[in-house]
């Protein structure tokens, strides 16, 4: 593993010669995809960010709480539950993680993950420690609620240029890994626009990784460049470790078109992924009413 001294270390890569820092960066092997043994398993789950305009709302009556959600994941036939950070109290402590997990339990569902929003596209700093110790604290806050998964992002760079984000997404997410990886809590890098809104830069990003507990969350809405979109969700998912579907999907120079269910299950069947696919709503419909008729969608296409 390159170590943060070795990649990282300003005074002492102001010294090195070019050849130094060429041993300074051995050449890795690139991570490859993850192997799964068995048949392709694709399990529905719900993210807490479709019902977005509701946790925070002004009016009493149109407020939910993240019980609500699990009670209406439990309502929809969900297998899982992904419950946003965004979400959680502002201060709260492991009596609130372990009252959700209570929760879920008693309602039959998994916690399938939670989502946080982060940045390690900066220079090193105080800036990129706060965002790395945020990441390690939801990774302890996984661990208690039993989510198996977190949704991280590279993010935009912030005073560097691209070169240097990547190395230093690269450095955070190893740093993240050997956190998680002592609570078994999985990483999933977001396509996710920022510095890896090109998919060749995210796989390069994921497979420079040497941690075993960082892969992708394939987001299939998220995909803005001039290829297809499936073609490049195919190419992600055998990193995935967590699926988030979008009603929609983004073709360049055309717009928004509805999501082809069946192809998406089709793609994941193929990488033979094994794990939870959420619905993440984001339209302009009711999701009230349009969420239940997705989940009854999603539930045939992964039939």
């Amino acid at each position: 593993m390159i170590t943060r001294r070795c990649f990282f270390g300003r005074a002492a890569a102001a010294a090195v010669t070019t050849a130094g820092a060429a041993a300074c960066l051995p050449r890795l092997s690139a991570v490859p995809p993850l192997e799964r043994k068995g048949k392709s398993q694709l399990r529905l789950s719900l993210a807490a960010y479709s019902f977005r305009d509701f946790f925070n709302a002004r009016e009493a009556a149109r407020r939910i709480t993240l019980n609500d959600f699990i009670d209406f994941c439990a309502d929809h036939g969900c297998v899982g539950t992904e419950l946003t950070s965004y979400y959680f109290p502002k201060e709260f402590g492991n009596d609130y993680l372990v009252g959700l997990k209570r929760h879920a339990f008693l309602r039959g569902l998994a916690i399938s993950g939670t989502a946080v929003g982060n940045n390690f596209a900066q220079p090193d700093g105080p800036d990129l420690d706060r965002e790395i110790a945020a990441v390690k604290r939801w990774i302890d806050h996984a661990a208690v609620m039993g989510a198996p998964h977190i949704r991280v992002f590279a993010g935009a760079p912030k005073g560097i240029d691209l070169p240097t984000a990547k190395k230093q997404c690269v450095r955070a997410l190893e740093e993240c890994g050997a956190h998680a990886a002592d609570k078994g809590i999985w990483l999933g890098l977001e396509n996710h626009g920022g510095i890896v809104a090109d998919v060749a830069v995210l796989l390069e990003i994921v497979q420079a990784v040497q941690s075993p507990w960082v892969g992708v969350n394939l987001d299939s809405g998220n995909f803005y460049g001039p290829g297809d979109p499936y073609d490049d969700m195919a190419r992600l998912a055998p990193y995935a470790v967590n699926v988030q579907v979008k009603v929609e999907i983004n073709r360049a120079g055309k717009g928004k078109e509805p999501t082809d269910l069946a192809r998406v299950m089709a793609i994941l069947r193929q990488a033979n992924y094994q794990g939870f696919v959420a619905l993440e709503y984001e339209s302009a419909a009711d999701p009230w009413k349009a969420v239940p008729e997705w989940l009854e969608r999603m539930r045939v296409a992964m039939a």
